[in-house]
C-alpha cells in the first residue's frame, strides 16, 4: 500500500470510513469486524470515525467502540494504525443531527472518545462541523488546549470553508494537519478547500468520495466516464474514482466508507491504479 502523510504520520493512501457500520442499515457486528480486518489485511492504516456514528439514543461512540474491538481482535500488528475521530456533531436518536461546538462539550466528547477507543491519547481529533451558535475561534481554541495538554496528538477540522481553514491553522499555531470535507464526482464544490490544503500542505480527506452510501453503487451510471475508463482497465468505476482523487493532489487521502470486506478491498486497490493524463482530463470534465 502506498502512503501519504497527515502531519508527521505516514498513513495508507486510502483510508476506511467507519460510518456505514454504525448508522441506518448497518450490518451485524461480526461482518463489520471482518470488514475492518480486511482493510488491515490490505494495508489500510487510517480509519475514520466519530462519536456521532451511531443509530440509537444512548449509544454515542458505537463506531469508536466497534473499531477498538476490531483492532484488539486483529491477529497482526496494529501499532501503525491511525484512528481519526471527530466531535461536535450529535445524534439524539431520532434520525436527526444536531451541533454542539462549545469548548465544554468538546472537552467532554474527547474524554468519552478516549474511553470508547480505549486509548490514552487520540491520534487525530477533528472538529466535526461548525456550530453557528458558537464562535468558530472558541471551538478551535478548545482543540488547541487539548493538543497542548496531550489529550490529542493531532488536530483537524471537517466541513470547513477556506476562511475557517486559515483561521483554524492560525489558532493552532500552524498545527492544523487535516481538513475533512465532502468531495466526489457528484459534489465538487470543495475544490477551493482542496486547492488551499495543497498550498498549505494540509491533508485533505474527502468524505463520501464515492457519492455517499446511497450513491456509491450507481457511480458509474451517473458518471459514465468513470465506468468507461473502468472497463478499459478491467476495474470498477469506484476504483477509478479513488485513483482520480489521489491524482488530484499529493495531500488527498480518500476515506471511502465500507461495510463489506470486498468493498474495502476494491477501494484499497485504487492506490495501485495509474491513470493517464487523458484519463484524468476526461474524469475532470465528467
Amino acid at each position: 500500500m502506498q502512503t501519504r502523510t497527515i502531519g508527521p504520520a505516514a498513513v495508507s493512501a486510502i483510508g476506511l470510513g467507519g460510518m456505514p457500520m454504525s448508522i441506518e442499515g448497518r450490518p451485524d457486528e461480526a461482518r463489520s469486524i471482518r470488514t475492518i480486518h480486511a482493510a488491515l489485511d490490505v494495508g489500510v492504516t487510517l480509519i475514520d470515525t466519530a462519536d456521532a456514528y451511531h443509530l440509537n439514543a444512548g449509544e454515542t461512540g458505537h463506531n469508536e467502540r466497534l473499531i477498538a474491538k476490531a483492532l484488539a481482535s486483529y491477529s497482526g500488528d496494529t501499532s501503525d494504525v491511525l484512528v481519526a475521530t471527530k466531535g461536535g456533531h450529535l445524534r439524539p436518536g431520532d434520525g436527526s443531527w444536531t451541533l454542539d461546538g462549545s469548548p465544554a462539550h468538546l472537552r467532554e466528547a474527547v474524554e468519552a472518545s478516549l474511553k470508547a477507543l480505549g486509548v490514552d491519547v487520540i491520534g487525530l481529533y477533528q472538529f466535526h462541523r461548525p456550530d453557528p451558535k458558537v464562535p468558530y475561534a472558541e471551538s478551535i481554541g478548545a482543540l488547541k488546549e487539548l493538543l497542548d495538554e496531550g489529550k490529542i496528538r493531532m488536530a483537524g477540522i471537517s466541513n470547513a470553508d477556506p476562511g475557517q481553514i486559515r483561521q483554524a491553522n492560525e489558532i493552532l499555531g500552524g498545527r492544523l494537519v487535516s481538513v475533512q470535507n465532502q468531495f466526489s464526482p457528484g459534489f465538487r464544490s470543495s475544490e477551493p478547500e482542496l486547492e488551499l490544503c495543497t498550498e498549505l500542505g494540509i491533508a485533505f480527506l474527502p468524505w463520501s468520495p464515492l457519492n455517499g452510501i446511497g450513491g456509491a453503487g450507481a457511480l458509474g451510471t451517473r458518471h459514465a466516464a468513470f465506468a468507461e475508463i473502468g472497463r478499459a482497465y478491467g476495474v470498477s468505476p469506484q476504483r477509478v474514482c479513488l485513483a482520480w482523487m489521489l491524482a488530484r493532489s499529493p495531500v488527498v487521502v480518500p476515506i471511502p466508507g465500507a461495510s463489506r470486506p470486498e468493498t474495502i478491498r476494491d477501494s484499497a486497490a485504487a492506490a495501485d491504479l495509474a491513470l493517464t493524463g487523458d484519463d484524468l482530463a476526461r474524469l475532470d470534465a465528467a
